[in-house]
């Protein structure tokens, strides 16, 4: 079943469009982020990745800006490498922001939502497809 339905994840991504992915992405991440903040309560950058993330949706700030909370949270993903669940949730958060640089970043910030948490691959599928009929 996991392979079936990234596949139908994947096929979905590839009808939507930049802005879609983005926000899809963030929301995927953010989904899972609170398993993060209660391993390491006092790192900030996954949450600033996410926020960073909408901010690009918003259009308040630049790709630049969003790249630079990615790296920070990839950053606090090589912090966590004790932690293995919070390792792919920062790395989650920093996909979801890099996906204001390139769209397929999206697909990644899910993959690793689910790593952490397998679980949620039908959440994403449920998710990206509400977002594509809006």
């Amino acid at each position: 079943m996991d392979n079936t339905i990234k596949q139908q994840i994947a096929t979905l991504a590839e009808t939507a469009d930049h802005r879609t992915l983005a926000i899809w992405a963030a929301n995927c991440a953010e989904h899972v982020l609170s398993i993060f903040e209660e391993k390491y309560p006092s790192d900030k950058r996954p949450r600033q990745a996410i926020e960073a993330s909408r901010a690009w949706i918003r259009g308040d700030i630049h790709v630049g800006a969003a790249r630079d909370a990615a790296f920070a949270a990839h950053a606090a993903a090589r912090n966590a490498t004790d932690d293995l669940v919070a390792c792919h949730i920062a790395r989650a958060t920093g996909h979801a922001a890099a996906t204001a640089h390139v769209a397929t970043h999206a697909v990644h910030a899910a993959e690793y939502a689910a790593k952490a948490l397998p679980s949620e691959r039908v959440w994403q599928y449920a998710e990206l497809k509400r977002l594509l009929r809006q």
